[in-house]
């Protein structure tokens, strides 16, 4: 059986940066790339069920990594397989450039018809962005059912369910059993992310990264991209930064002085 991990190169600001000319995104010289930190949890529950199904017969599991991105995705999705990942796919197409967490789910849900895994994991959220919309949309696409902010998991090898743990609000948490196949988005904590050893690192270096287009997934220019987007990126800037004060004194003298504030506000005398 075959688990399918997506997971996502995000970006990070060094302390100065340029917003580019079109003023939507910032300048690429200016990211630092790495692998999301709620997807390293995902590979990670999805490495642990594979070494489980290993130790018996006829439960061999494979461990698939998916990624939406240019090549410079890459160096992620090597990371991935020097932790443990079988496979690593990478799906990219000058038309998918400005996909939504929308268009990104409908891309990874023509992903899954093609690879049919028995799961499908995605981290809840990505710590650039925090849409935490990516894995059920594409849970949708599929009309699988889903799990949010999973937070605990078991599944044997091959099985037809799984029995989660989830958080919901409040500090609650709930017990559910779910049908396979399945999307699972995974909450920090469900495992302990291994590091990956340099033997590993090395062997990942040297395995093939499968690269899908459009084309391959029988997908049409105007499902993704902007034009496949239910929203997009129209002004990126630096708000003006504000001003603050600390009002001291006897609670009456700050309640006098805040209502001063108020008036000078508003502009009365």
């Amino acid at each position: 059986m075959k688990i399918m991990v997506a997971v996502k190169q995000v970006l990070a600001l060094d302390e100065g940066f340029t917003i580019r000319a079109d003023g939507r995104d910032v300048e690429e010289e200016y990211f630092v790339r790495d692998l999301n930190e709620w997807d390293d949890f995902s590979l990670e529950a999805a490495v642990q069920i594979k070494e489980a199904g290993g130790q018996e017969a006829g439960d061999e599991v494979e461990v698939l990594v998916v990624s939406v991105g240019p090549d410079s995705v890459d160096e992620s999705l090597r990371k991935c397989l020097a932790k443990g990942a079988d496979r690593a796919l990478r799906v990219w197409d000058e038309s998918m450039a400005g996909s939504d967490p929308i268009a990104i789910g409908r891309i990874l849900a023509a992903v899954a018809r093609r690879e049919a895994p028995a799961l499908l994991f995605a981290g809840v959220q990505s710590s650039d962005q925090s849409f935490a919309s990516t894995g059920i949309a594409t849970a949708a696409f599929l009309g699988w059912p889903h799990a949010a902010v999973v937070s605990s998991l078991e599944y044997r090898a091959a099985a037809s369910r799984a029995l989660f743990r989830r958080e919901l609000e409040g500090g609650l948490l709930q017990e559910g059993e779910i049908e396979c196949p399945a999307v699972l988005t995974i909450q920090l904590g469900i495992a302990t992310p291994r590091y990956a050893s340099l033997r590993a690192i090395k062997q990942a270096a040297a395995k093939p990264i499968e690269v899908l287009s459009l084309a391959d997934l029988t997908l049409e220019a105007g499902e993704v991209g902007e034009a496949g987007s239910a929203s997009r990126v129209r002004r990126m800037y630096v708000p003006e930064k504000g001003r603050a004060a600390l009002i001291e004194g006897t609670p009456a003298e700050q309640a006098a002085r805040l209502a001063a504030i108020i008036r000078e506000f508003k502009g009365a005398a």
